[in-house]
């Protein structure tokens, strides 16, 4: 069966929301689920007896529940799909925490050409807002999706922009629920002529987790990021972080030194990333990829990689504490994965990846209170470089990584 060879019917679209919207249910470990059990039916039936196994039950969302939902998205106009299926698009199927449904509004179509990200400050400077708007315009013409989170600042004017030629907004919150709300014009343009996405449940407000969520599905949605203003801890960087984790490109618009919403994007330049004076540096760095992308294998999982020491998006099962036989359903015997549809097509829609060592560990065990150059930690290391800028990328954000002149880094 083809990667996008299996459509849900209505009745397997609601065991995918029943089962997505209840307790401990993320996007890596729905997907074991389904794997382990074969239908998403087959777990809700399943998820009683996993309660048992760790000592207390999993709440689980009634079928009530999400019928109603299914209802309320029906009269929103969003419309939940599935990574096997053809609206879903091929740039976040590849990511390692796909959302397993998505709520869409618009025309999908425009999934099937080139998307980039421009992100930034919401409390952007004038010079950035016009840099923004010349970019986000000047990509549109060259066939390329724009792609931001609707947020105030750079993210509106980039959306703002590229109406005319395809703009893509990832909500932190469920579709009836936007921030900021002074943007609801802009949404219900850009529903009439682009497309908007969330993975939230209808009537969700969004709070502080919910938008580095968003965040790792606009990076996950492009082939590069550029981030045009940002402080150091700026939640734009968390973007960059995420694109880098997914084999994204990053690009970043140089700023002045006595400007704080420069410091972020100055700093991801000294780390490796592209520098962005025009949309042509976009549009010759995405080059290669673009001319891959028909085929959707952009070898994006490469560099993806589950790490312990992240703050977890989603308060998920422990399945290893759970392991043993699944919990056989009433006279039904084991079934191979090929005679069950909905795991191995779902299966079909992730590359596959093995979790990469531990860089951090490694990284942190050279440095010290001590400069050291970052050409010596790769040395010393013995990783690649582009791993080495994402472990000290990681340390910075946490507040506890120095840097020295000379390109050289310490531990704060």
């Amino acid at each position: 069966m083809g990667m996008s060879g299996f459509r849900l019917d209505d009745e397997q679209r609601l065991d995918w929301l029943q089962l997505l919207r209840s307790e401990g249910i993320g996007p890596r470990t729905f997907r074991t689920l389904i794997g382990r059990y074969g239908t998403a039916a087959a777990v809700l039936k399943a998820l009683p007896e996993l309660g048992r196994r760790r000592g207390r039950p999993i709440r689980m969302a009634s079928r009530g529940e999400a019928e109603r939902e299914m209802a309320q998205a029906s009269r929103f106009g969003v419309r939940f799909v599935a990574p096997s299926e053809p609206d879903y698009p091929l740039t976040l199927r590849a990511i390692d925490t796909a959302p397993p449904l998505i709520g869409l509004r618009g025309d999908a179509a425009l999934f099937a050409r080139p998307m980039v990200s421009i992100v930034g400050s919401r409390n952007a400077s004038a010079a950035g807002l016009k840099f923004t708007q010349r970019l986000a315009r000047e990509l549109g013409e060259a066939g390329f999706v724009v792609v931001s989170g609707l947020a105030r600042g750079i993210d509106t004017s980039a959306h703002n922009a590229s109406l005319a030629t395809g703009t893509v907004a990832v909500l932190a919150g469920g579709h009836d629920r936007l921030y900021p709300a002074e943007n609801a014009p802009l949404l219900d343009e850009i529903v009439a002529r682009g497309v908007v996405v969330s993975e939230m449940p209808m009537g969700w407000e969004p709070r502080g987790r919910d938008f580095p969520r968003r965040n790792r599905i606009v990076s996950g949605l492009s082939l590069g990021v550029v981030v045009v203003e940002a402080a150091r801890r700026s939640g734009s960087l968390i973007t960059a972080r995420f694109a880098l984790e997914q084999g994204r490109e990053v690009f970043a618009v140089p700023g002045s030194p006595l400007d704080l919403r420069a410091e972020g994007t100055n700093d991801l330049i000294r780390e490796g990333a592209t520098l962005c004076a025009s949309a042509e540096d976009v549009v010759r760095g995405l080059a290669p990829l673009v001319a891959k992308a028909p085929a959707g294998d952009f070898g994006l999982m490469d560099a993806t990689r589950e790490r312990a020491d992240e703050d977890p998006l989603w308060d998920e099962l422990d399945l290893d504490a759970l392991d043993g036989d699944p919990p056989r359903l009433e006279g039904e015997a084991p079934r191979a994965t090929a005679e069950r549809p909905e795991a191995g097509s779902y299966a079909a829609s992730f590359d596959g990846g093995e979790t990469a060592r531990d860089d951090m560990g490694r990284v942190i065990g050279l440095l010290g209170a001590t400069p050291v150059s970052v050409d010596d930690l790769v040395r010393a290391s013995g990783l690649p470089i582009r791993s080495v800028q994402l472990v000290l990328f990681e340390l910075e954000l946490a507040g506890k990584l120095v840097r020295h002149g000379g390109n050289a880094v310490s531990l704060a």
